[in-house]
C-alpha cells in the first residue's frame, strides 16, 4: 500500500461518520443520531444523508437505510425483508433504527450522561425504564405498530407525539426541499428528540428511581402497619402507583395480601391532613381492587365522621376511590375499617 492511499485510510478510519438516509426524515433515526452524540468518540461526527452505497462504505455508523442489520459492522437498518429483532427483556414490538441504536448503545450513553458505571443498577434498570417509556414508541410508530389492540376506529386525532412534531418538520409540499433544507430541518429533529430523551431520562434518575427506593421501604414495613400487609403508609408523598404494581410482581406478594389502601400524608407541613387512597387493580386503571364504602362516598366531615365512628373525617370522593382525614391516625383507622366492610 502506498504512503498516499495508507494516509487516506488512516483518515477515513479516524473521522466518524454517521449516515442517514436521504430525503424526508422520520422520528427514528432523527433519535439514533442524537444517541450517538451522546458519545464522546460521536459527539462530534459528521453527518450524511445519503442513499449511495459508496457514502455507506465512508461512513462509521449507517442508520435506517441500506438493508442490513450488522452490529458489529455499525449497520443499523430494519426495512429489510426477514428482520424481526426485538428489544428483548419481555418486550415484543419491532425495532426501529432508533430501537437498534439505543439496543447496542443506550447502555453506554445512560453511563455517559449519568456518570455511573455501565454494569451499575442505576444504568441497567433505567435502561430498560427508558425503554418503556420513551423509545418503544418511536420503534411501534415506525414501523406500524397498533398501539391498541381493537378493530374500533380512534376517537379522536392526536398530532402531538414527537413522532408527529419530527414529521412537521420535514419541509411542506410547496416548500422548497433541497439536500441543504432537509440537512438543517433533520438536525433541528434531531436535537429536539435528544432533549427530549436527556429530559425523561432526567426524571427517570432524580425523580422516579427515588420514589421506588421509598415505595420499597414502606412496602417492606407494611406489615408493621396492619398484620393484614394490606395497608401501606407513606410518610412523605411520592409517585407510588407504577412502583407498587412492579414491586408486587417482584416480590411475589400473595393475592391475598396484596395492599388494598396506601396512606400519605397532602403536603411536607408538620400538620398536614392525610388520605387513605385504594389501590388500583393496574397503574393506568380507574378500577381499585376495594374501594371505600359505598356508604361513606360523598359524605364529607362531620357527616362523615359520625358515620365512621372516626374522627376528623374530611371526605370520602364519591367514586370511593380516596378519602381524607385531619391525622394520620384517623386515615388509618378508616382503612383498616374499610378492610373490615
Amino acid at each position: 500500500m502506498s504512503d498516499i492511499a495508507a494516509a487516506t485510510k488512516k483518515q477515513r478510519l479516524e473521522k466518524q461518520v454517521l449516515t442517514v438516509h436521504s430525503g424526508s426524515f422520520h422520528a427514528d433515526e432523527a433519535l439514533s443520531v442524537a444517541l450517538l452524540r451522546q458519545l464522546p468518540r460521536f459527539a462530534d461526527a459528521e453527518l450524511r444523508r445519503s442513499r449511495d452505497p459508496a457514502v455507506w462504505d465512508q461512513s462509521t455508523v449507517v442508520i435506517d437505510v441500506g438493508a442490513e442489520y450488522d452490529p458489529a459492522r455499525n449497520r443499523f437498518d430494519h426495512h429489510q425483508r426477514g428482520f424481526s429483532e426485538v428489544f428483548g427483556h419481555g418486550f415484543t414490538t419491532k425495532l426501529s433504527s432508533a430501537g437498534l441504536i439505543y439496543k447496542h448503545f443506550g447502555q453506554e450513553v445512560l453511563s455517559t450522561v449519568l456518570g455511573e458505571p455501565i454494569d451499575s443498577p442505576v444504568v441497567q434498570q433505567l435502561w430498560l425504564k427508558m425503554y418503556a417509556d420513551f423509545v418503544e414508541a418511536f420503534d411501534g410508530i415506525d414501523n406500524g405498530v397498533a398501539q391498541y389492540i381493537t378493530t374500533e376506529p380512534p376517537r379522536y386525532r392526536s398530532r402531538t407525539d414527537i413522532s408527529a412534531r419530527v414529521g412537521a418538520l420535514n419541509p411542506r409540499w410547496n416548500e422548497p426541499s433541497t439536500d441543504e433544507v432537509l440537512l438543517e430541518r433533520f438536525e433541528r429533529a434531531s436535537k429536539m428528540c435528544g432533549q427530549e430523551f436527556l429530559d425523561r431520562l432526567d426524571y427517570l434518575h432524580k425523580a422516579w428511581l427515588p420514589a421506588r427506593d421509598i415505595v420499597v421501604r414502606a412496602v417492606e414495613k407494611r406489615k408493621d402497619v396492619h398484620p393484614s400487609g394490606k395497608v401501606i403508609v407513606f410518610d412523605e408523598f411520592c409517585p407510588w402507583k407504577e412502583h407498587l404494581h412492579v414491586l408486587e410482581d417482584e416480590l411475589s406478594i400473595p393475592a391475598d395480601e396484596l395492599p388494598l389502601y396506601v396512606l400519605y400524608p397532602e403536603s411536607e407541613a408538620p400538620d398536614s391532613k392525610w388520605r387513605v387512597q385504594a389501590v388500583a387493580v393496574s397503574p393506568e386503571s380507574f378500577d381499585s381492587r376495594k374501594a371505600l364504602p359505598e356508604a361513606w362516598r360523598g359524605v364529607r366531615d362531620d357527616a362523615l365522621s359520625t358515620l365512621t365512628g372516626i374522627p376528623g373525617c374530611i371526605f370520602v370522593h364519591a367514586a370511593g376511590f380516596i378519602g381524607g382525614n385531619v391525622t394520620k391516625e384517623g386515615a388509618l383507622q378508616m382503612a383498616v375499617k374499610a378492610l373490615e366492610l
